[in-house]
């Protein structure tokens, strides 16, 4: 079963090559890496995609982690979505057909910032897109810049949404973390405004 192991080391030569070994000894394997955030502090945030060897709880991973210098592991979690998809990937499917650029933006949004679903709602008509996680129904929220999101009522789910225009939003939803990085919020914002440019050429 894969696993989505979010951690934080040290970015420094050598860091990842560490990180890989402690974790093939304990029973993963690495399927992919991405850096999600470089710090002023030096470190970096990555995800790394992993598989488990039968019999190897993922529990024995984050250990071995740990025990790295400078090394924590932030949020580990099943992962289904089959692979990470990286900014320049979603791109190159949004320019692959302008005109449903906005709707491919939220097929892509899921998999590329690790999320459990994507919806773009509408000020007057309700969802126009939403990706099979998500809920029948969502508020249109007014919204400036990209943020994080409070939902009332729903402590287990982390929210962010960006603006596309002034009627629509694109609105992502992590279930139990981890939290949603001011890079990340970014990047939503970035790839929302993409999307639209795109889709009014």
């Amino acid at each position: 079963m894969p696993f989505l192991l979010r951690v934080e080391l040290p970015d420094v030569p050598g860091s990842l090559g560490r990180l890989a070994t402690a974790i093939g000894h304990a029973g993963g394997d690495i399927e992919a890496i991405e850096i999600v955030e470089k710090r002023l502090d030096g470190t970096a945030l990555d995800d790394v995609l992993l598989d488990v060897d039968p019999g190897v709880m993922p529990d024995s991973v984050v250990s071995a982690c740990n025990q790295l210098d400078g090394v924590r592991v932030v949020w580990i979690s099943r992962y289904a979505s089959g692979g990470l998809v990286l900014d320049l990937e979603a791109v190159e499917e949004l320019t692959a057909s302008p005109a449903e650029a906005l709707d491919r933006l939220v097929d892509v949004l899921p998999a590329t910032f690790r999320v459990d679903w994507a919806a773009r709602v509408h000020r007057a008509h309700g969802i126009l897109r939403a990706t099979g996680a998500a809920p029948a129904e969502l508020e249109f929220v007014e919204i400036e810049n990209p943020t994080r999101l409070e939902v009332e009522g729903d402590a287990e789910t982390l929210y962010a949404a960006a603006r596309c225009d002034g009627n629509t939003i694109v609105i992502v939803a992590r279930r139990g973390g981890p939290e949603f990085l001011d890079s990340e919020i970014a990047r939503l914002g970035h790839l929302a405004g993409l999307a639209t440019s795109i889709a009014r050429t």
